[in-house]
């Protein structure tokens, strides 16, 4: 059976059994999809509660949406991409990818080495929407979330306290002997540019707490360690999951 399609709002659209749907998500109900009162959808806010409903009214600035059902649903582990900013669409890979993957949250980060300035509001924006594209497509309990841009200073200072701090380096031993250590406050993972964190960026991660991890033997591009990062930490989670 076909799924109900889905839509992403801010926990602040709920309202005694209401839920308005606004801006982008409207636009892709009204305009693209032409969708009629009647309509059974699915709705997720930022806080992993899913609901069920029926579309009851579609009007210029909002559509109304009746929920049925109510479900909670078990947020995964925080696990944090902080990756430096690559120049046009293959950061917008990144983002879209690093949502379907199951990063909770994306940290763009500038450091010596980065290449690319740091995204405007437009940019951001842009990252944000192929973000809850990509949680609606994959079905995520929520959609990513996507910081402002930070500098590498200021990314050690913000990193979570309680999560295991991991920076990906050649010639590091692998990734997964480092999850296995991970508590449920989560995993912090940090990937550099193309010519990879300076010898004082390394020192300051040292120095910040951070495991330096590998990810094989070939030297890969700055979007494809992410990615691979984040894919071989989410699958040795789901493995310790299992085995638990």
């Amino acid at each position: 059976m076909k799924r109900p399609p889905r839509f992403v709002v801010s926990s602040s659209a709920i309202e005694a059994g209401s839920i308005r749907i606004e801006g982008a998500e409207l636009h892709h109900l009204r305009d693209v999809m032409r969708a009629k009162p009647g309509l059974l959808v699915t709705v997720v806010t930022g806080d992993g509660i899913e609901y069920a409903g029926r579309l009851i009214d579609v009007a210029a600035t909002h559509a109304t949406v009746q929920c049925i059902v109510r479900t909670p649903r078990n947020l995964s582990m925080p696990l944090i991409l902080a990756a430096a900013i690559i120049k046009g669409p293959r950061m917008d890979f990144l983002v879209e990818k690093a949502a379907e993957l199951g990063a909770t949250e994306l940290w763009p980060i500038t450091s010596a080495r980065t290449q690319a300035h740091a995204p405007g509001e437009q940019r951001l924006a842009r990252w944000r929407r192929l973000a809850t594209a990509a949680a609606k497509q994959s079905l995520s309990a929520a959609p990513m979330a996507v910081h402002p841009p930070r500098d590498f200073a200021r990314m050690l200072a913000d990193a979570p306290p309680g999560q295991l701090r991991v920076m990906a380096r050649i010639g590091a031993p692998p990734l997964a002997q480092a999850v296995r250590h991970a508590t449920r406050d989560g995993i912090f993972i940090a990937c550099g540019p193309e010519g990879d964190f300076d010898d004082a960026e390394v020192g300051a991660a040292a120095r910040a707490g951070f495991v330096f991890v590998g990810l094989g033997t070939t030297r890969l591009r700055s979007e494809t360690a992410a990615l691979a990062a984040l894919a071989l930490a989410v699958a040795t989670l789901d493995e310790l999951k299992q085995g638990a």
